[in-house]
């Protein structure tokens, strides 16, 4: 396919250059491989891929989709907004990820996704995911447990939201989000590239872009961390996940469509 289209005022392309058979998640340790009757399915579930700027809305809260989605590259956010404007980040979307997964469940779309850098899709045909189910028991338990995981990421974030300080937020939220990054290969002597400005965090902990800038410059003091740019710097692990009670959560391969 090689059509373009606008959405949300970004342009979007949508080809197909990433054959199921090489696909770079292959080789991390983090997932678990296909079956030969597995990738074969899903090499013809898959139908291209989407191509989207930062910025883009992928998708949006009511809206209805035909199309699921895997994360190949980039980052992403989930979101829903109030009628005057508040923001509550729900999640943030990395490699490996569904995306579009309730808008099939549900009918439409509960909240709204968007491109925080440049990003690459594999595009599934909702229609198809039936058979996934009938037919594929082994991915219709994949899509499953990613589900539950979202579920559990939700949780995390509930409590974070409900009952953690400020410091214990953002410390749970920065170590959240490098501990995925890492496991994708995409921290490098613990650093790693951030794609993130302080009000997206401020929106994702429920705290005001004040107190979040005061509370990123405690842990910055403390020389847990040190964001500078675009790059963020994980200097104590150790340290920052005791302020934060962090425990790891993923004991098993990691699957993905």
């Amino acid at each position: 396919m090689g059509f373009q289209k606008k959405l949300t005022g970004v342009s979007v392309q949508l080809s197909r250059q990433q054959p199921c058979e090489t696909c770079p998640f292959r080789s991390l340790k983090v997932f678990r491989d296909f079956t030969d009757k597995e990738l074969e399915f899903v090499s013809g579930f898959k139908n291209g891929e989407l191509i989207a700027e930062a910025g883009a809305t992928l998708l949006l809260e009511g809206a209805m989709s035909p199309h699921i989605f895997t994360v190949l590259s980039g980052w992403g956010f989930r979101y829903k907004v109030l009628p005057d404007g508040r923001r509550q980040v729900l999640n943030f979307v990395m490699p490996g990820d569904i995306v579009g997964l309730q808008g099939s469940m549900l009918g439409e779309m509960q909240h709204s996704v968007e491109a925080l850098s440049g990003m690459l899709l594999c595009v599934f045909e909702r229609s198809c995911l039936w058979e996934l189910f009938s037919k594929h028991p082994g991915l219709a338990f994949d899509v499953t447990w990613l589900s539950a995981r979202e579920e559990q990421i939700l949780d995390e974030h509930l409590l974070s939201v409900g009952r953690r300080t400020a410091l214990e937020r953002l410390a749970y939220l920065l170590l959240h989000i490098y501990t995925r990054a890492d496991a994708l290969g995409l921290v490098k002597a613990n650093r790693m590239a951030f794609p993130f400005t302080q009000q997206l965090l401020a929106d994702t902990l429920g705290l005001s872009l004040v107190h979040t800038n005061k509370t990123l410059r405690r842990l910055c003091e403390r020389k847990l961390v040190r964001w500078k740019g675009r790059q963020f710097e994980l200097l104590d692990q150790d340290a920052l996940a005791e302020v934060a009670a962090y425990e790891p959560t993923e004991t098993r391969l990691r699957p993905f469509i």
